[in-house]
C-alpha cells in the first residue's frame, strides 16, 4: 500500500488502475471527491496490448495532464496503415484527426502509459492501494463496504464508499458482482499474445494489420524504437501449433507461425531481438457488459470489450472513463456526490450513452476480425483494398479515430491538477 495511514471512508472506490480506472480517479479527485484507487499489480508492468493510442484521445490526455509526457516518450506519429496477408501488402494513409495540435496517433508501452496515469491520479489526491486485491464488496447502492487485502500480507482493510467503479478489466468478475454471461468455450475461442522486439526493420510511423488463417494481429514501432507484435489466435489453431512443436512454449510456437504465415512479419523480425518473454491471456470475451440495471459503474473492458483488430481498447478505456465522469459530475455539479436515489438514473443514462458511443465500434471490430481470420474473407478483403486502398483509411474514420475525445467539464473547481513532471526516457521493463 502506498500510504501507512489511510482513511476508510470515500466518495468513490475504483477497482483497477489501468487507463480507465486512473482516468476516472484523476477526474473525480480533481473535482474534489475523496477517491480510493485499488490495483492488484505492482507498476510498472507489461500488459498484453497493441499499445496504439489513437489521435482522438490526445485532447483528453492533455486535459489529464499527461500529453506532454506521452509526446516526449511515445513512438513516432502514426501516419500509415498496411494490411498484410501472406506475401501480400497494401498500404494507405491514415486520416488526419480533427485537431490541429494532435493530428496523429502514437504508440506507447503500457508499462509507461499506465504508470503516467497512476502518478497523475496520485497527484490529483487519489489514495492508491497497491498491490491490493478486493476480497468482497457488500452493502447497497450509496453505502458500499469493500474488503481489501494487501498482497503478501495478512492485512485486511475495510473501505466504505458511496460509489463503486469497476475498472479492473475483463478476465474476472468482482466479488459479489452480478454473474457474467460468458460465451460457451470452444474451438473458436481467441487467445491474445504480445511481445516486444528491438532492432526491428518495421518502418516507423506505420501500423501493420495482419490477416491470418485462424487469427489476426498487428505490429507498430512504439517508445524507444521498440516494436510491438501482438496477435489473437483461435484455440484450435493454437492447439495445432502446440501439437506440431511440443518442445516450444506457446509464445514461441505463435512466433514461429507468424514468421511462416506472413512475409511482412518475417521481414520486420529479421535481425531483431525479442525483449523479454511472450505474454499471453485469454480467452477473449468480447461484447457489451454495461447494463442499465447495474448497481456499480463500469468502464474500460469491464463495460465492454471489442475485438482488438482496430486497436480501440485504450480509446474505449479512456473515453468510457471520461463519459462516466461527465454523468457523475454533470447532474448536480462536481461538488455533489450522487446518492442512492440518483445513481439508478445515472446508471440508465450512462448505459444509454455508452451504447450510442461504443456499440458501433464493437460491431465494426467484430466484422473486420471475422473477415480477417477466415481464409476466404481475408482473400476478398485483400483484393478489395488493392482496388480501393482508401477503405483502410475509411475504416479508421469509422472506428472514431479522428474525432477528439473530451474530459468531463470541471470548470470553476478551485482544485486543479498539476502536470506530471517532465519524464526521463527509460528502457522497457523486461
Amino acid at each position: 500500500m502506498t500510504r501507512e495511514a489511510s482513511p476508510t471512508k470515500f466518495d468513490v472506490v475504483i477497482v483497477g488502475a489501468g487507463p480507465a480506472g486512473s482516468t476516472v480517479a484523476i477526474q473525480l479527485a480533481r473535482a474534489g471527491w475523496s477517491v480510493a484507487l485499488i490495483e492488484r499489480q505492482r507498476f510498472p508492468r507489461r500488459k498484453v496490448c497493441g499499445e496504439c493510442i489513437a489521435a482522438s484521445n490526445f485532447p483528453l490526455l492533455e486535459a489529464l495532464g499527461v500529453a506532454v509526457a506521452i509526446d516526449t516518450l511515445a513512438g513516432p506519429p502514426l501516419r500509415q496503415v498496411t494490411l498484410l496477408r501472406g506475401d501480400s501488402a497494401v498500404a494507405a494513409e491514415l486520416p488526419v484527426a480533427d485537431h490541429a495540435r494532435f493530428p496523429w496517433g502514437r504508440a506507447l508501452g503500457r508499462e509507461t502509459l499506465d504508470n503516467l496515469l497512476l502518478e497523475q491520479a496520485r497527484a490529483a489526491g487519489a489514495i492508491v492501494f497497491q498491490p491490493c486485491t478486493v476480497q468482497a464488496i457488500r452493502g447497497s447502492v450509496g453505502a458500499w463496504h469493500c474488503e481489501v487485502r494487501v498482497l503478501d500480507s495478512s492485512a485486511l482493510l475495510r473501505l466504505h464508499a458511496t460509489i463503486v467503479v469497476d475498472a479492473h478489466g475483463s478476465w474476472e468478475d468482482l466479488p459479489s458482482d452480478r454473474p457474467r454471461r460468458r460465451q460457451a468455450r470452444g474451438s473458436a475461442d481467441l487467445f491474445a499474445f504480445k511481445a516486444n522486439f528491438s532492432g526491428s526493420t518495421l518502418p516507423e510511423g506505420q501500423i501493420s494489420v495482419l490477416a491470418l488463417d485462424g487469427g489476426y494481429g498487428g505490429m507498430v514501432v512504439a517508445d524507444g524504437g521498440t516494436m510491438t507484435l501482438a496477435c489473437c489466435i483461435r484455440r484450435d489453431r493454437l492447439s495445432l501449433l502446440r501439437d506440431r512443436a511440443p518442445g516450444l512454449s506457446a509464445g514461441d510456437a505463435v512466433e514461429a507461425w507468424l514468421r511462416r504465415a506472413c512475409l511482412g512479419v518475417q521481414q520486420a523480425l529479421h535481425g531483431a531481438r525479442r525483449d523479454g518473454p511472450w505474454l499471453a491471456t485469454g480467452p477473449l470475451d468480447t461484447g457489451v457488459r454495461v447494463d442499465a440495471r447495474d448497481r456499480i459503474f463500469r468502464v474500460g473492458n469491464s463495460a465492454g470489450e471489442a475485438h482488438p483488430i482496430l486497436g480501440e481498447g485504450m480509446s474505449m478505456a479512456l473515453q468510457s472513463a471520461a463519459l462516466l465522469c461527465s454523468h457523475l459530475l454533470g447532474r448536480h455539479g462536481p461538488a455533489v456526490v450522487p446518492g442512492a436515489a440518483v445513481q439508478a438514473e445515472l446508471q440508465r443514462a450512462y448505459a444509454a450513452s455508452w451504447q450510442r458511443e461504443f456499440a458501433p465500434r464493437l460491431r465494426l471490430a467484430a466484422i473486420f476480425a471475422h473477415i480477417a481470420m477466415r481464409r476466404r474473407g481475408a482473400a476478398v478483403l485483400m483484393e478489395l483494398v488493392r482496388v480501393w486502398p482508401g477503405l483502410l483509411t475509411q475504416g479508421a474514420r469509422w472506428g472514431a479515430k479522428v474525432r477528439p475525445a473530451r474530459m468531463a467539464d470541471t470548470t470553476g473547481i478551485a482544485r486543479t491538477l498539476p502536470s506530471v513532471p517532465e519524464p526521463t526516457r527509460a528502457s522497457r521493463v523486461h
